[in-house]
């Protein structure tokens, strides 16, 4: 995917920008009014006319280089030079007349953290959807399910509806949580077969535990379109991933009051947020960034800073 996505016609686009801004940035000797003392002398009318059109160009170019996948590439290249961490980023706009698919180090693979968690709610939700499963049936944990988590009250028989892991699962990355998801879906084998079918393809969840930011953006791309389950499934699954435990990543990069549906992963020096952004300031998009070598709050910086940079290139995007 990469940048080879946005190379088909990016060269005629670098001439019509270059030429434009040739001709209005030419000096123009007509286009200043003179003014002798206090008695201005007159604008040749067609001064006048002149100078609206050099203004209407240089807003057209600004709007093109804004609108530029190389400006965004350049942008990205710089936050992710200064950062010194490895970074991979994916943007996939949803509708409009040209949607854009980016990427930078897209197929790049990282650990995945808690993304896989994702993965399990889109499968869960999809199977709830399609009537194969009951989101209040029970799951009663077993004691391989355990991982130090936000919960403690997991003993031997105690049981929970799916809802209520997956509630667990999304707003909270509780890992005891997505560890039961997982198996009531019939295990990581299971999942990973269903998330290489969704797109996914170059993902191991949960045993390995890798995946990359084209893998997340495509299964989220997949959600978004109605692919996985439809309305009835966004309905169960969207407010899990609302109002997270953690918004310091891509939510913070966006105009406030704005919908961040997202799932984050953490580990060490790792963390990553993988996004629908609802109500772009053009239209739906989605975005998903890994970060390794960086954690704690210099990676949810650069998460910020990074869907801050997609935010003003989304605002140049025409609908």
């Amino acid at each position: 995917m990469a940048h080879n996505l946005c190379r088909v016609g990016l060269a005629s686009r670098v001439v019509v920008v270059a030429s434009v801004v040739f001709i209005a940035l030419a000096p123009e000797a007509t286009d200043v009014p003179v003014t002798t003392g206090t008695l201005p002398l007159a604008t040749p009318p067609g001064a006048s006319v002149t100078v609206t059109a050099t203004h209407q160009i240089v807003f057209a170019v600004n709007e093109l280089v804004a609108r530029s996948p190389m400006t965004l590439t350049a942008s990205i290249e710089q936050l992710v030079a200064e950062s010194g961490g490895a970074v991979g980023v994916t943007l996939i706009e949803l509708g409009g007349a040209t949607p854009l698919v980016w990427s930078f180090n897209g197929s790049e693979i990282f650990i995945a953290a808690s993304t896989y968690k994702l993965a399990a709610l889109m499968m869960e939700a999809e199977n709830i959807a399609a009537g194969r499963t009951d989101p209040n049936g029970l799951v009663c944990y077993q004691d391989d399910d355990y991982e130090d988590g936000w919960y403690d009250d997991y003993a031997t028989g105690a049981c929970f509806t799916r809802l209520e892991l997956a509630q667990r699962a999304g707003l909270k990355s509780d890992n005891t949580a997505g560890h039961m998801l997982v198996r009531d879906l019939g295990g990581a084998g299971a999942l990973n077969a269903w998330a290489a079918g969704a797109g996914a393809t170059q993902s191991v969840f949960f045993t390995d535990n890798t995946t990359s930011s084209d893998d997340l953006a495509v299964l989220w791309a997949a959600e978004a379109k109605g692919s996985l389950g439809g309305s009835a499934a966004q309905a169960w699954l969207y407010p899990l991933l609302i109002g997270t435990a953690t918004e310091a990543g891509i939510p913070a990069g966006v105009a406030s009051g704005n919908t961040v549906v997202h799932k984050t992963g953490s580990l060490d020096a790792v963390e990553n947020d993988a996004a629908l952004v609802k109500s772009g300031p053009k239209g739906d998009y989605v975005l998903t960034v890994m970060t390794d070598g960086l954690g704690g709050d210099a990676g949810w910086q650069l998460i910020a800073s990074v869907s801050s940079t997609a935010w003003t290139f989304e605002a140049a995007r025409a609908k």
